[in-house]
């Protein structure tokens, strides 16, 4: 025995006692580490879900617990129904309430996942809770539950089997020809813990920096807030489940992560079931598949990953009523299965290489020939189905994505704001730092690469230039551009708190520059060319133990390396070992007490600017939140005097047709409100914004921009009552360009040669109408007993309400056809796909046969499976795209041609309101469309067209732009006569001066 022994034994009077083993103090203190490390992280992650749980539910606390907006109103009564019906009739639900006569099969054509989620929610979780609270508080809900999940993806991409390699590892393998085995880092010498309770740094800190970027920046608030019951509010967590399970599935060291396919298939049913995007997540993950391949990636588990996502996956999406066989037909949806295809074709071809153990080029040369061979046959297929309509078209919408130009082609896909390109600046609206350093998170993936997060990569792209020609579609950057902030937030907060923890500077640590440089310098010339570089403690380079090695031959015992041979191994490193002596020096200068200092500088440098980032972006989001949580269905305003109200016109409009008129009325308004009518009021509308019909919608619009009377005669045969948005801002008055130009999509004698109508709408920026708009139905309804030149014919409307501050008017039409009405709703002139079957669309009403024979079928450009009739609509979308492109040469087209064809009549305007307006105008020094057309006519002498306009509308005469200049004064400067007596004739004063105190007499003599 030893001496120490003997010690020992002394020590426990006689007894022999084996002592226990002391826990080192090292690895004690990092299990304190460790225990704080995760303690912190739990309390960031309840604190973040917490916070996006209360910046959502503003709208609810302000404003109760109120449905916003217009879409959620549908999504609301389609929920009720399914709760009071069930699913067997919800499928079946033909809605003869909208869309008015025609009906809409809304079980066929509605996402039904967040009414189903809805109604479960309400039967096994709130049973206590009405349809409304269940409804209003999903999006905040499932917006806590999507940024978790979003956290998830950063904490995916960053655990080290997901972020052990380069750009230039994969390159370096696709030149090969064979995928590298993957090398997991091992994080030695850290106080901060690398895995504690399973989890992972600095892949933790990248959750939890996701985490709170995701909680609450705006681009995921816009369809999460509190009241907004939309699609989007489930669909985006939806989506961002589907692309974490995706993710797992080919995790580079599982063999066995595959499985996750059902789930990655299961996530992407509940995808398809709840909205439309779903098309956008297929496709995603079908171009990550296809660039894995092309990158050289393909392995078994990836084949096995996508073809479960993808059999299982279309297999459940076919059996949503809406979708369908439209995974096997459309366009939009074809590229993951040809991707599908091509990965059965190289499983196949991978199968025969090794079973005949081919070599490289003799694998390739099989692979060629399955290839044609597959191609063939695809081609024969192709060719076979294709005359027979099997193939769908893609949509507007989606088209409009990949032309250079922003608009569609489609008047009814263009009038709609949201579908307008985005700009820089919103981008910083709704992302605000993240837009910042998502690109640099974006960039540091390229060096913590693997075929998992590759998929990010794909993602950020796809999401950013989506997003760029729609700017609804800036929601899908959000769970992207929080992922790549995160990864970086994540990766550079971790590093900075081990400068404070990992740098110990024992003594048994090299403390100076050179004593390091020499340690590095001897591992790297006493390395094996090809084995793996063991990474430092932290203790300095000498500090760890290591095994004794043979030393080569010819070294001397006392370590000095022989000189290099020729053909040795410091020959074959020649070419990189100054970049490795570089790399080498720099590391050990970085463990000298000047480099732990330096190190130390830089990251107190990054939490300070992290901090003024966090100051600066928790607010605005909150602030932005706030804006975002003001239903449009009801508004708050401040009077003159400061106070603040509510102004709730529009519900209680909708209350007062609940409330007073018959059940059976029929309420004609523009679609935007058809959803809200029918969800509130519980009226018929005549359309919504389900807008599945261009025709039945050009219809509404020409009913609305038509002459009066000619309005007054589509309007009495198929509605009692219409419903104007009136008070400014974004009311109907301010929308009905749009209306007259989806009208004239169908209705091509509405607007004769003017795709664009720009004979309908306002010529100033004071409001004046044209003269096509100041005659229409819609102007007369909306400015009748406002303007005093305006009075809707008593004989044929009545205004039966008016809100409190004037934001709706309800006009009653007066000689409704009851014949019309009366044969719609017979039973016997529905359309019935079958004897008693629930499909049974309506039919318009004899009574409307006449203007329904002058209209021509909108037929968009990539629908190619209606024949007949292209040439017209051909010629019509170029003209359509030429008058987008320049305005002023279309406004001067219609102005000519009016001049052409000879302006007939005369105004309808009194003497006295003639002098109102060119008073009006003749003070108002503006640069208008109107004042550079008329330069335009008298700097060019056109005096056709001069007369051709002031004949119609007179007070043109009197207008001035913002120099104080106007006709009169063009036509002196251009010493036309003609102009200038035409001018004096309408009463233009000659003497009077302009900015400059120069008369038109003036600028004659300058001239």
């Amino acid at each position: 025995m030893t001496g120490a022994e003997d010690t020992d034994e002394s020590n426990t009077d006689g007894a022999s006692k084996t002592p226990k083993p002391s826990k080192p103090a090292s690895t004690a203190t990092d299990e304190l580490v460790g225990y704080v490390w995760f303690g912190i992280a739990v309390y960031l992650t309840f604190a973040f879900a917490m916070a996006a749980y209360l910046i959502r539910m503003g709208a609810i606390e302000e404003y109760g617990r109120v449905i916003h907006e217009f879409d959620p109103y549908f999504n609301l009564r389609a929920t009720e129904y399914l709760y009071w019906n069930g699913w067997e009739r919800f499928t079946k639900w033909f809605d003869h309430k909208s869309w008015y006569p025609l009906g809409r099969p809304v079980g066929t054509t509605i996402y039904p996942g967040m009414q189903v989620t809805s109604v479960w929610i309400k039967n096994h979780l709130l049973p206590e809770w009405s349809i409304n609270d269940v409804c209003c508080f999903i999006p905040t809900w499932f917006g806590v539950i999507a940024s978790i999940v979003t956290g998830l993806i950063a904490y995916e991409a960053s655990i080290p089997a997901n972020s052990s390699s380069t750009i230039v590892t994969f390159v370096g393998d696709l030149i090969k020809g064979k995928i590298s085995k993957t090398v997991v880092p091992n994080f030695v010498g850290s106080r901060l813990p690398t895995s504690f309770f399973g989890l992972s740094s600095p892949a933790l800190e990248c959750f939890i920096a996701t985490l709170g970027f995701m909680a609450i920046v705006p681009a995921h608030l816009m369809r999460s807030i509190g009241g907004g019951y939309d699609n989007e509010s489930i669909a985006m967590t939806t989506m961002v489940a589907t692309f974490y399970f995706w993710m797992k599935s080919i995790r580079t060291s599982d063999s066995y992560s595959f499985m996750f396919g059902f789930l990655t298939a299961l996530a992407y049913f509940y995808m398809v079931a709840t909205w439309g995007g779903y098309v956008f997540v297929v496709n995603l993950i079908g171009v990550h598949a296809a660039s894995l391949v092309a990158m050289g990636r393909f392995r078994f588990e990836i084949w096995a990953s996508y073809s479960i996502f993808y059999v299982v996956g279309t297999s459940l999406a076919m059996q949503v009523p809406v979708v369908g066989w439209t995974p096997l037909k459309s366009l939009e949806q074809l590229g993951p299965a040809a991707v599908f295809l091509t990965y059965q074709i190289i499983f196949i071809s991978e199968l025969l290489r090794k079973r005949l153990k081919l070599d490289r080029w003799q694998a390739w040369n099989l692979r060629i020939k399955i290839f044609v061979g597959a191609f063939v046959i695809l081609v024969l297929g192709i060719l076979f189905l294709a005359p027979k309509g099997y193939f769908g078209p893609l949509s507007s919408r989606v088209r409009g994505l990949f032309v250079k130009h922003t608009k569609t082609g489609n008047p009814l896909v263009d009038s709609v704001a949201e579908h307008q390109a985005a700009s820089p600046k919103a981008y910083f609206q709704y992302l605000h730092h993240v837009c910042s350093l998502a690109p640099l998170g974006y960039m540091l993936l390229f060096v913590r690469l693997s075929d998992s997060t590759s998929f990010l990569l794909v993602w950020g792209a796809a999401a950013y230039y989506f997003s760029h020609k729609m700017v609804r579609l800036v929601l899908l950057t959000a769970p992207i551009g929080c992922v790549l902030a995160g990864i970086l937030v994540g990766r550079l907060f971790a590093w900075s708190i081990t400068q404070f923890f990992d740098q110990s500077m024992s003594s048994n640590q090299s403390t100076t520059f050179s004593e390091t440089t020499s340690s590095h310098a001897t591992a790297s010339v006493s390395a094996k060319p090809d084995a793996p570089v063991a990474q430092s403690s932290g203790a300095g380079a000498g500090g760890g133990k290591r095994k004794s090695k043979k030393k080569p031959p010819g070294q001397s015992g006392g370590g000095a390396p022989m000189a290099p041979r020729s053909g040795g191994v410091n020959q074959s490193q020649s070419s990189f070992s100054g970049l490795i002596q570089i790399r080498d020096a720099f590391e050990a200068a970085l463990k000298t007490k000047e480099g732990i200092m330096a190190k130390r500088a830089a990251a107190l440098l990054f939490f300070f600017i992290l901090y003024s980032l966090v100051v600066k972006f928790v607010p605005y989001c909150f602030a932005l939140a706030r804006q975002l949580s003001h239903p449009t269905v009801i508004q708050k305003a401040r009077t003159r005097d400061g106070r603040t109200v509510v102004i709730d016109d529009y519900r209680n409009a909708y209350f007062w047709l609940r409330d007073n008129t018959p059940e059976d009325a029929r309420i004609m308004a523009w679609w935007d409100y058809g959803y809200q009518i029918a969800g509130i009021a519980n009226r018929t509308t005549i359309a919504d914004g389900n807008t599945w019909n261009h025709e039945h919608i050009a219809l509404l619009g020409k009913a609305l921009t038509s002459e009066l009377n000619e309005g007054y005669e589509i309007s009495r045969h198929w509605a009692d009552y219409i419903l104007i948005w009136a008070g400014g801002g974004g009311d109907d008055l301010a929308k009905s360009p749009h209306l007259a130009r989806i009208a004239t999509s169908v209705y091509r004698d509405h607007c004769p040669d003017d795709p664009t109508c720009r004979a309908f709408g306002f010529v100033d920026r004071q409001g004046t109408p044209s003269a096509m708009m100041r005659r229409s139905l819609l102007y007369t309804l909306h400015s009748s007993g406002i303007r005093p030149d305006v009075v809707a014919p008593s004989d044929k409307f009545v205004e039966k309400y008016r809100s409190q501050y004037g934001k709706v008017r309800i006009w009653k039409i007066l000689g409704v056809s009851e014949e019309s009405k009366a044969w719609v709703a017979d039973p016997a002139n529905r359309k019935c796909d079958a004897p008693g079957s629930w499909f049974c669309p309506g039919q318009y009403p004899p009574g409307l046969s006449s203007i329904l024979s002058r209209k021509k079928d909108f037929k968009q450009l990539e629908d190619f499976n209606r024949g007949g009739g292209g040439g017209g609509d051909a010629e019509y979308t170029k003209q359509y795209f030429n008058d987008l492109r320049d305005p002023e040469t279309a406004r001067r087209k219609i102005m000519e041609k009016a001049q052409q064809e000879g302006a007939q009549g005369k105004s309808s305007l009194s003497n006295d309101q003639h002098t109102r307006r060119a008073e009006m105008l003749y003070k108002s020094y503006e640069d208008t469309e109107q004042s550079t057309m008329m330069w335009e006519f008298i700097h060019n002498g056109n005096i056709n067209a001069i007369q051709s306009l002031l004949k119609e509308e007179p007070w043109w005469a009197f207008l001035r732009s913002a120099d104080g200049r106007g006709p009169m004064w063009w036509a002196f400067e251009k010493r036309n006569n003609e102009i200038v007596q035409y001018l004096m004739s309408l009463g233009v004063p000659h003497n009077d001066r302009d900015k400059e105190g120069l008369t038109p007499a003036d600028l004659q003599t300058r001239a």
